[in-house]
């Protein structure tokens, strides 16, 4: 996952060839009563995109369903995004 916060991820897939710039976030949110939801953002980039949130009774759960997503998405050819440069 990121390195500067574990609850968060921000990956994407640019193919010119193909003429496809998606990106797929993924997020660790804490519930009121001590679970935890994941968020996810899919879609192309440029755009909002979609968006799904799944809630766990577990905190354990939640972090297990984000590796999980992250591995699938790091299998089809997603990336780290990088973050545009600041003048």
């Amino acid at each position: 996952m990121a390195d500067e916060d574990p609850a968060q991820l921000h990956l994407h897939r640019i193919e010119p060839a193909r003429n496809m710039r998606r990106f797929y976030a993924l997020a660790l949110q804490p519930t009121l009563f001590g679970g935890a939801s994941v968020m996810r953002n899919w879609g192309r980039i440029g755009t909002n995109g979609q968006s799904m949130m799944e809630t766990f009774d577990q905190p354990e759960e939640a972090t297990a369903t984000l590796g999980r997503l992250e591995r699938t998405k790091r299998r089809r050819g997603y990336r780290d995004a990088k973050a545009p440069a600041r003048s």
